[in-house]
């Protein structure tokens, strides 16, 4: 499985901040531009939690499981493919988001002395903020599931026999 790489992310980012910048100037121009929803951060927030809660159980699973703990219980290796598909779903949406309400947050700039401007740049700014949590969260999430490079000749390259995924 491939890793997600940063430039992806900021491609992504970049990209969807410059549309969204436009788009907003444009709906402006239209007429009354939407709204940032306040839910937009706390949701973000909960993904973000979410994939750290995954990311630590299975770190301990598999640090049990690599110290033969009696009674460990593994990580089956299309547990942790889901886990990083996940991840990296997550990752990606996340970078699309932060870039959107990033750009409408930089829009919202020149117009802060209006209150409600002002809220909606600040949900903007939160909004961002938790994406890059969610991006950070399925990165280490990625990572906890990352298996080592070298194999023991078992052909699964994970070094635990088959069906068990190894945390590097």
């Amino acid at each position: 499985m491939k890793q997600l790489r940063l430039k992806v992310l900021a491609g992504l980012f970049l990209g969807a901040g410059i549309l969204s910048w436009g788009a907003a100037r444009l709906w402006d121009s239209l007429g009354t531009l939407p709204s940032v929803p306040l839910a937009a951060p706390i949701v973000l927030a909960a993904i973000a939690v979410v994939l750290t809660a995954t990311a630590l159980s299975l770190r301990a699973r598999l640090k049990a499981q690599r110290e033969r703990r009696p009674g460990a219980k593994g990580v089956e290796p299309l547990m942790a493919a889901r886990a990083v598909v996940f991840g990296q779903a997550s990752a990606l949406v996340a970078a699309l988001v932060a870039g959107m309400y990033g750009g409408t947050g930089v829009f919202l700039l020149g117009s802060l002395d209006v209150p409600a401007r002002r809220d909606q740049a600040i949900y903007a700014a939160f909004a961002v903020l938790a994406a890059i949590g969610v991006i950070a969260a399925a990165l280490f999430l990625e990572r906890v599931c990352k298996l080592p490079e070298d194999g023991d000749g078992d052909g699964s390259g994970n070094g635990e026999g088959p069906g068990r995924a190894r945390a590097s």
